[in-house]
Parts: structure tokens; sequence; C-alpha cells
């Protein structure tokens, strides 16, 4: 799975390391993080595009993340797009939990999921709700959830 940062540069140690490189980086800087863990996609023509973030929240000081990309030809309905969302940010998150835990790191998973009932996605919310908070991870959903919805988004479009 290859992650990059922000500005590109590609990320060569297993993410595992790197993060864990980075919370300990962070708080011998002094800041407090909190991370969040999202993932958008975008259907363009036969492809499907999903951008997975890992968000590192200084607080009062800025952030920055890092970035996976994946393509597929996997056709999916609306519902199914944003369950697989959901389970590439839990794959993430369960893959990182333990060092949040041992750094007393707050995380959170965000879904791109609207809880407006008027919007499509929100036809998964449900689902995407229990399966977050039944991982026992913190559930985001939109206009909260900002690391799929702004971060996420801004890297599949």
């Amino acid at each position: 799975m290859k992650w990059r940062r922000f500005n590109g540069d590609p990320i060569n140690l297993p993410v595992k390391e790197e993060v864990r490189q980075a919370i300990v980086r962070e708080t011998a800087a002094g800041h407090r993080l909190k991370v969040c863990i999202g993932t958008d996609s975008q259907v363009k023509g036969p492809d499907t595009e999903f951008a997975t973030v890992i968000v590192f929240l200084r607080e009062g000081h800025g952030g920055f993340m890092f970035i996976h990309n994946e393509r597929t030809k996997d056709v999916y309905s609306i519902k199914e797009r944003m369950l697989v969302e959901v389970a590439k940010s839990i794959e993430i998150a369960y893959e990182l939990c333990d060092l949040f835990t041992e750094y007393d790191v707050d995380m959170e998973v965000h879904a791109d999921i609207n809880t407006n009932p008027q919007f499509k996605s929100n036809l998964a919310l449900r689902e995407a709700m229990g399966y977050i908070l039944g991982m026992g991870f913190a559930f985001k959903a939109k206009p909260e959830a900002f690391a799929s919805s702004s971060c996420a988004n801004k890297i599949v479009n």
C-alpha cells in the first residue's frame, strides 16, 4: 500500500512506522495530537477512485496528512460505495489503533455520509455508524467529518 505526503513526497516506510515517527516527533515538539482517518471516492467513467487520509491535528498549530489513492473498475451502488469508503478507513484505523493507545492520541473515523436524509449517501448512515462504533472507534459524519468530506475529497477530485 503506497502512501504519500500532501506535497507528493512518497512515504517509503510502512505507514505504521511513519505514523509512529510522526507521533514521537510531534509530541517531543510539545504538540497535543488528534488523528482523524477518512476516505472519499469519486466515480470517473469506468473507474472508481478512493482516497484515504490520515490527518494529524496539532492542537492550536495546524496539521498535516498522509494520503493513499486507489483505483478500481468495480461498480458500486451509492450505499455500497459509502460502505467501502468506511471499510477502507476502518482498515487503517485498526492497523494503527494500538499506536494511538500507546501514545495516548485521540482518533476518530470520519465517514463522508450525510446525516440529512435528503442526500443519497444517507442510505448508508446506520450501517456505517454501527460498523465504526462496533469496532470501538469514535465516529463523525457530515458536516463534522472533515477528514473524508474535505481532506480526502480534495485528493480524489
